[in-house]
């Protein structure tokens, strides 16, 4: 039986504004805690670490999520395909696990960090979020994480306290993704049938994870390796405190904007599989219409309110994030776009070679500008490279799809969207003129903005608007 798309996508929504509201009570009380140098190095550490998980991971669990979509209706063969698959993975795990202490664990400026850090890899390496995702059991995943997100929030208040605590936030951190992913696993009984041991052909996987992995080497060059390049070009690691922050809230943000796409992948694999082409169409329009309707107002939004809301959630010393974020903003449409055509699209309809070269293209041009502007403007060039690289992957991206839909149709729909928020936005500037009290300015401007907003759609009719209305039964 198929799970609701709207189920899933409400838990999923849940979720995305529990993390989205988490840190911003955690967020202001580390920043003053611990001190722009000690986020620096803790995102610089992880940064490094989230290499090593990378390549151990070989692109397994976006394999693994789509093969069990593909095979949903079928528990035998799912259930050898979820045991090959997470075998795999293990192995290419405690590969990695074993270079990564003997790399950077075993010794070194950071050492104590990344023995802390080893315990992120053998929590990945039991990580079976993908099996449930691939079978679109949503609720799961959903309820597992709002437990320990909430635990681990509680342990940072009762323990970290000062700036020597850094060990401390680093085992919360590293101790609620093993505890998370453990607690996954007691539902497997339900899900799995018995299979023999001589069945498993782990093998047949080891060439399609590559396939997939290859790209994510990619993504992860402009994701992580900002962090990594300003910490090592930049010699204040200040710098990466900022830039961190400043993508902290960009990308929690970000999670809402994308939220639709990650109930969406499985469906649309299964669709696939099946060769219903009509009913994929049908999804990449409504995933379009979400994207508009959620990024614009939120881009404007942070323009709007970043000089206000900076001083007053990090504190003083970080007034660098106000710029940073403003820079980063328009990300918010750019990933939403290419999370529509490339993660729900192009690599659950087996298009990854399009998929690879749209992201390698836009790695690529984010390591140049990187080491073009990273040492003269520190986070800002980094910033400025992000933007660029990723409108860099989604014009690739529509590229390749321009034959199977008509973008001048996908970009129509923006137009009503684009105006609402630009109205809004103007509103929100005038607001934030008029009340000179910063955090009185910034709620205000939240809530007409939203208000304006919705009104403005509202009387241009917009019918996405319309049919979300009449789906939650505000109106008839």
């Amino acid at each position: 039986m198929k799970k609701s798309i709207t189920k899933n996508y409400i838990y999923n929504l849940i979720y995305q504004i529990l993390i989205l509201i988490l840190p911003l009570i955690t967020t202001p009380y580390i920043s003053r805690v611990l001190g722009a140098e000690n986020i620096g190095i803790y995102s610089y550490t992880i940064s490094i670490v989230t290499y090593f998980i990378l390549f151990g991971s070989l692109g397994i669990a976006m394999y693994g999520q789509r093969e069990i979509a593909y095979l949903q209706d079928n528990k035998q063969k799912y259930s050898k395909t979820f045991w090959e698959i997470f075998i795999l993975r293990f192995i290419t795990m405690f590969i990695s696990m074993l270079i990564f202490y003997f790399t950077f664990a075993k010794n070194g400026d950071y050492a104590i960090y990344y023995k802390i850090l080893l315990i992120e890899i053998i929590a990945n390496c039991l990580d079976i979020s993908w099996f449930f995702q691939g079978l679109e059991e949503f609720k799961k995943i959903v309820i597992r994480n709002t437990i320990i997100k909430i635990v681990s929030i509680i342990c940072i208040f009762i323990f970290v306290k000062n700036s020597d605590h850094l060990i401390i936030y680093f085992f919360i951190y590293v101790l609620s993704i093993l505890l998370g992913n453990i607690t996954l696993w007691p539902y497997l009984l339900k899900f799995l049938t018995p299979i023999k041991v001589k069945e498993l052909n782990i093998g047949q996987h080891l060439k399609p994870t590559i396939a997939l992995f290859i790209p994510q080497i990619a993504i992860q060059i402009y994701t992580v390796l900002d962090k990594v390049m300003i910490g090592a070009i930049i010699t204040d690691k200040s710098e990466v405190g900022y830039y961190e922050q400043s993508q902290k809230i960009i990308k929690m943000l970000l999670t809402v904007v994308t939220s639709l796409g990650t109930v969406m992948v499985p469906r649309i694999a299964n669709t696939f599989i099946n060769g219903d082409t009509k009913k994929i169409q049908e999804y990449m329009k409504r995933a379009f219409n979400f994207v508009f309707l959620i990024a614009f107002p939120m881009m404007f939004g942070v323009l709007a309110i970043s000089n206000n809301f900076v001083p007053i959630f990090f504190g003083q010393g970080y007034e660098k994030v106000a710029i940073l974020m403003s820079v980063i903003s328009p990300i918010l449409l750019i990933i939403g776009l290419s999370n529509v055509i490339g993660t729900q699209y192009l690599l659950p309809t087996k298009k990854q070679k399009e998929f690879t070269i749209s992201v390698a293209i836009g790695a690529l041009v984010n390591f140049t500008i990187n080491m073009l502007l990273i040492k003269k403007y520190g986070a800002l060039g980094a910033s400025i490279g992000t933007v660029v690289a990723e409108i860099c992957v989604t014009m690739m991206q529509f590229i390749f799809i321009r034959k199977r839909f008509n973008i001048l149709e996908i970009l129509k729909i923006s137009i009503k969207y684009l105006i609402a928020a630009v109205i809004m936005f103007i509103g929100c500037i005038i607001i934030g003129n008029i009340i000179k009290n910063s955090l009185y300015a910034i709620i205000a401007q939240v809530v007409v903005g939203i208000g304006v907003y919705g009104i403005i759609l509202l009387i241009l009719k917009d019918q996405f608007v319309y049919a979300i209305l009449k789906k939650v039964k505000i109106i008839k």
